[in-house]
Parts: structure tokens; sequence; C-alpha cells
């Protein structure tokens, strides 16, 4: 057994480690004499900084009283601890778990609405045509994403978002009309939020960084950054530093070429308008949105200076 650098499986089964262990009322000094291990291994264990083989896992399970599908999802994260990718609900799992503890997100988004922003209208008619998601489990997976990206956006201190769209994603009809609609609304409206940036890639931009396909950094007070992307059926966490570079710099190159804060604003809002036609009382929300979103962008800008 070799101390290790923390990695996201480490820190993932760091977690559900210490979480098993205050359900069944125990704290590390305890564990460790039970054990009749060092609390310093327990405490590493814990802060995932210390690989642990599948016998150390099955005693600690043992001794939380973890059993069935949790136990086996231990020792299955034990056992692939060196595999790059992850089947996607562990993906999605484990991704949430990250965003909430970062103290910076910055996404890119090249066919969709960014997930963290999108409405459950707009996710249920994303996820109703992928193929990969059954049709009868649909409400449940919206149900959980926005669950997971309330836990995100709406904890006490949420992590600073920087979200990159793109303008074809805006254009591209996501469901009917009026789930379009309200989805730009609703961009608006985060995008007033102090801690969420909304800012789109212009078609006019032609070819841009992004365009090997979206990802999501995310940088942490405690440990170094991490960058998540999603396939089709797996999806790959990526810690090494090389990798985390170059992300970094496709972050700096989209930033370069993205609309400023209020120039997305007044796009989306356009959009909004040209695309589908609002009513006076969608006009009257547009307008409002757009002024908190000025507003906001106003309070930043005396903040800075």
């Amino acid at each position: 057994m070799a101390e290790d650098r923390s990695t996201v499986r480490s820190r993932q089964l760091g977690d559900a480690l210490r979480a098993a262990m205050d359900q069944a009322g125990l704290n590390g000094k305890r564990t460790a004499r039970i054990l009749d291990w060092s609390e310093s291994r327990i405490s590493r264990f814990l802060t995932g900084k210390l690989s642990v083989t599948e016998l150390e896992i099955s005693a600690m399970a043992a001794l939380f009283g973890v059993t069935g599908a949790e136990r086996d999802r231990l020792l299955r994260l034990t056992r692939e601890s060196a595999t790059a990718s992850w089947e996607l609900p562990e993906h999605w799992r484990t991704l949430i778990d990250h965003q909430s503890a970062a103290v910076r997100v910055i996404g890119f988004d090249a066919v969709t609405v960014p997930v963290l922003v999108q409405t459950a209208d707009y996710a249920r008619s994303v996820l109703a045509r992928m193929v990969t998601v059954q049709p009868d489990t649909v409400e449940v997976h919206v149900s959980g994403r926005m669950t997971c990206c309330q836990r995100v956006l709406g904890a006490s201190h949420p992590p600073q978002c920087t979200l990159f769209v793109h303008e074809l994603a805006l254009r591209l009809p996501v469901g009917s009309p009026q789930i379009m609609c309200e989805q730009l609304h609703h961009l608006l409206r985060m995008g007033a939020r102090s801690y969420i940036s909304v800012r789109v890639i212009p078609a006019a931009a032609g070819a841009h960084a992004g365009l090997a396909g979206s990802f999501c950094l995310m940088e942490f007070a405690e440990f170094g950054p991490v960058v998540s992307v999603e396939q089709e059926t797996a999806g790959y966490f990526l810690d090494e530093p090389p990798a985390v570079s170059a992300y970094e710099k496709t972050c700096t190159s989209l930033g370069a070429v993205a609309l400023g804060q209020n120039e997305s604003n007044q796009l989306i809002g356009r959009l909004a308008v040209d695309l589908y036609g609002p009513t006076r009382r969608d006009m009257a929300a547009l307008s409002a949105n757009l002024v908190s979103a000025q507003e906001r962008l106003t309070e930043t800008a005396v903040i800075v200076g």
C-alpha cells in the first residue's frame, strides 16, 4: 500500500466511507481502534490521500454495516482506481459532488444549453432523444438532474460559474417553441445571479478552441483542478497537469472570442424575441430579466472599480 496524491476516484471513495462511518455512529479514532489501524491511516483513507485495497474496503464496509449495492460500488471504485472511464450514472454523481466542492466552475457546451442552467422541460426534451436513456426513466433522470443542479447552484456558498455556450445551441429547437422561449428567459434569470456568468460564443466567430467538444473544468481550494468530459456511454475525469493545462488554455481562448456578459444577454434576449415571437407578458418578463442582469453587471463593475 503506497501513499498517492488525491484523485477523483480516491476522493469519491473517501467521501462514501466517511458517510458510512457517520451513519454507523463512529469516528476516525474509534474506527482506528476497532480495526487496529492508526488514526492517520484512517484519515488519509477518508481524504483520498492513501490508496486502499479491496480487503481494507471489505473490513471497513463490515464495520460500518455497508452491504448490497453500496458495498459493491465501493469495491468497484477500488478495483477501477486506475481506469479512466466511468459509467455515466457514477460519472454524473461524482461530477455533482465535485462541482459542489469547487470554488470555480468553467463549462463549455457546443450543442445544448449548459446542464447547470437547463429548465426541467428543456432537460426532458433532451433526455427523451437520448438512445441511452430508457423512455420510462426520463422523469427520474429529469428529477435527479434538477435536484443536483439545485444542490450546486442553490448552496450557501456556490462556486463561481462561467458557462460558455455556442450561439447555435441557443438557436437549436429543443422541444416546443414555448419550452425554448422559457429556456432563454431562464438563462437571463440565472445570469443575473452574481456567481453565474453565461457567455455566448457567436456563430460569426467561426472555428474556435472548443471544437473538440463539451467539457467542465473545476477548480478547488484543497486540491488541483479536474476536468470532466462526457461521451455517449461513459464519462472521464482528467486531473493530470498536461491534460488540465490544455483545457485551461481552451478556456482562455474561448473567453477571448465569447461575447461579454452584457452582449450575451442582449443576444439571448433577441433570440427569444426573433425566434419565438413572445407575447406581451413574455416581453415584460424578458425586459425585467435584462434589467436584472444589467443591474448585476453594474454592481459588479462598482465592486471591481
